[in-house]
């Protein structure tokens, strides 16, 4: 049996585009897949109308839904709600937040990587806590052991090679404990590229997946979305690319 995950990132609402979430919305209604892994930047502003828009995208598809937070999803504008209530336009989506999903042999793990408030100018790029990762670490070795563990942040954990970088700090010693703990692949957004890419930690292998945009921000990358299939223990990832042949990653 194959298991058909629909992994998609940085819907960035406020600045979508909309033929691009027409175009994955369309799919997903004929091909049915088992999840959509959400991994951050649903809003542009973190604006409560983006929310609500957001929420009702995600509730017409149908399907179940994780959803990491992205850096774009804190308040921007509204400092003291950052510090003190920054996932409160989350309400609308709390069911899907961070839920974890165990499908048919693979079990999905949430690792959140914003920080309402970082000790550098820049905010957006990724953090990772040691009380985050332990917390992660611990879901993994929960997790049965003939199955898959797929972890799902927003930002990469180290460097990808992509025109964007996501500077995670903490995200090398973060992804060598998930390694160790099991994990078999660890999914992320943030940077509006695809890739797929093999990492080696202690003679164990991960790998690192990065979905690109349905958003009028792209990269290099025109709208896409990454399907991964499952069969077994063994997995592939197929960026699909709107207007645009599929592209085996």
């Amino acid at each position: 049996m194959t298991i058909r995950l629909f992994h998609v990132s940085d819907l960035h609402f406020g600045a979508e585009d909309r033929a691009a979430l027409d175009w994955f919305a369309g799919i997903v209604r004929h091909e049915r897949p088992d999840a959509i892994l959400m991994t951050g930047d649903l809003t542009q502003s973190a604006r409560a109308h983006e929310f609500e828009a957001a929420a009702a995208w995600l509730e017409s598809l149908e399907r179940p839904v994780t959803i990491e937070v992205g850096n774009h999803d804190l308040p921007v504008f509204n400092p003291v709600q950052r510090m003190l209530l920054p996932y409160r336009r989350y309400r609308a989506l709390q069911r899907m937040l961070e839920r974890p999903l165990d499908i048919a042999g693979i079990t999905i793990v949430p690792l959140r990587t914003t920080a309402r408030f970082q000790l550098r100018l820049d905010w957006s790029k990724g953090f990772v806590s040691r009380r985050r990762l332990g917390r992660v670490v611990r879901q993994i070795a929960e997790a049965p052991g003939d199955g898959l563990v797929f972890v799902t942040a927003h930002h990469p954990l180290i460097e990808a090679g992509t025109r964007t970088r996501a500077k995670t700090r903490g995200g090398q010693r973060a992804l060598a404990a998930l390694v160790e703990a099991g994990a078999h692949a660890v999914l992320t957004g943030h940077v509006h590229d695809p890739f797929d890419i093999d990492h080696r930690h202690a003679g164990r292998e991960v790998r690192l997946i990065g979905a690109g945009t349905l958003s009028e921000r792209v990269r290099e990358t025109r709208p896409s979305f990454n399907e991964i299939r499952v069969q077994g223990r063994a997995f592939e990832t197929i960026a699909r690319v709107m207007d645009a042949p599929d592209q085996r990653l």
